[in-house]
């Protein structure tokens, strides 16, 4: 090669380096838990279990109280939060389980917050649970926007912590030692594993990071490392007896725990842990100054696998849990940190949901506006300017399994149908402000108010 080409060369490389480099927008990493309960945090009120980093980004940043999930369950949250919609209008409506492994996929022409950070230029990565579409259909991650996915595909393999397989993209990735037989490999470690390395990985230009974490998710189930030891010896315990590894062990089963309050409390502290040595990995790359931090879970407490959430007040005090529309099964803890950005202690009533975090980080990244929307972008709450915050005219939410359930929040009243499907729904009404407890339902004796928020 000539010189000049050589030359040449150097200047283009040189000049993509230094374009890198002045690209100031910030990394994002958004985190989800899977089936945390608001009050399992101790920046939301958890008095038993550990939750340091968390709590220390609650306290560098925003603490959201007032904050909704997608919906109760998996699939519809996660849809809803990856396509900004809201669960009247977002694709994917229910757990839709596909055989022999998957779940309804997100159609070709649906937009994800992904494929519109991935179009704005940054890399994308996607480490955890997918639960939204096959590896071979236009629903897998690396149809809708994430250059790099690795951990299950489908919601029901997650019901195993020691799972026969995990993808990487579109390898099946079989795991040694495992095979429903025995506790060989953990799969949130081999997960965080990926996570951190993509970090690593792309610290020279702006990333998406995604970690949809499968903790604390049923079953009930974990080394006995530290973070076991750490509460083995703490409370009485009722061991759960579920369906064991071995011959007749099936995928969507949960193994007996002898233990559960322990063991519970163990992943909880683990994956808090988790989020810490992403906190690390990022001082360590000297990229925490330019990162910002989204901390959230995808619906209310679980009471599988011999989870306990009243021992622990899981849902914060709040009515409900996973599969209902009460706030125990919607609200969700929702933590931002974004140094220099967000003033440190910050709290906000903020009244948002999922939908709204696909518009903010479109925002943030200098992407395209969303096509199509429910949600707000709430970056004037995050950088205080709150008198230019536009607000919400209701929230809703929907769920279809148990005879069908509907939602609607407006203000301080909320409205819940219950046995949708059966024709002849039945309304509970509730003034949040007066009752955030949902203990008292005006339904029969404001009629009038029942029919303005429906």
């Amino acid at each position: 090669m000539k010189k000049t080409a050589l030359f040449a060369l150097f200047l283009a490389l040189s000049g993509a380096t230094l374009a890198q480099k002045k690209d100031k927008r910030p990394n994002i990493i958004l985190i989800m838990a899977d089936d945390l309960g608001y009050g399992d945090l101790g920046a939301y009120g958890q008095k038993i279990i550990e939750t340091k980093h968390l709590d220390a980004l609650a306290k560098e940043g925003i603490r959201f109280d007032n904050f909704y999930a997608g919906t109760s369950v998996c699939a519809p949250s996660r849809s809803a939060l990856m396509t900004g919609q809201h669960t009247g209008h977002t694709p994917i409506r229910g757990n839709k389980e596909i055989e022999p492994e998957g779940q309804q996929p997100l159609a070709d022409s649906v937009q994800t917050m992904g494929m519109l950070l991935q179009q704005a230029g940054y890399a994308t990565g996607a480490f955890g649970k997918w639960g939204l579409g096959m590896v071979d259909t236009y629903g897998s991650p690396n149809q809708k926007g994430f250059e790099e996915f690795y951990g299950y595909n489908c919601q029901r393999q997650s019901h195993r912590y020691y799972p026969t397989h995990l993808w990487h993209n579109k390898e099946r990735i079989h795991l040694e030692g495992n095979g429903l037989l025995a506790k060989g490999q953990y799969a949130p470690a081999l997960i965080q594993e990926k996570t951190l390395a993509f970090i690593e990985d792309n610290k020279d230009q702006p990333f998406f990071l995604y970690v949809p974490t499968v903790l604390p998710h049923a079953e009930l189930s974990g080394p006995d490392d530290e973070f076991f030891e750490q509460y083995t010896n703490k409370f009485e315990e009722k061991a759960h007896k579920g369906n064991d590894y071995g011959p007749n062990a099936t995928i969507p089963g949960y193994a007996s725990v002898a233990k559960p309050r322990a063991t519970y409390a163990s992943m909880v502290s683990r994956m808090d842990a988790q989020v810490g040595q992403i906190v690390a990995k990022l001082k360590e790359l000297d990229l925490l100054e330019n990162t910002l931090i989204i901390f959230t879970s995808d619906n209310g407490a679980h009471r599988e696998g011999g989870a306990d959430p009243d021992f622990f007040n899981s849902s914060g005090g709040l009515r409900g849990y996973k599969r209902d529309l009460y706030e125990g099964g919607v609200k969700t803890p929702f933590i931002v940190f974004w140094k220099g950005k967000i003033a440190p202690g910050t709290t906000s009533d903020y009244l948002g949901a999922f939908w709204d975090v696909m518009p903010t980080l479109a925002e943030i990244a200098q992407a395209d506006k969303p096509r199509n929307t429910d949600g707000l972008s709430f970056v004037p709450t995050l950088l205080g300017n709150v008198k230019k915050q536009k607000k919400h005219d209701h929230l809703y939410w929907e769920f279809h399994e148990d005879g069908g359930r509907q939602a609607v929040r407006k203000g301080d009243w909320k409205l819940i149908l219950q046995k949708v499907k059966s024709g002849n729904p039945i309304p509970e009404l509730f003034n949040l402000k007066q009752d955030p407890k949902e203990e008292r339902n005006l339904a029969a004796s404001n009629p009038k108010k029942v029919e303005e928020t429906a």
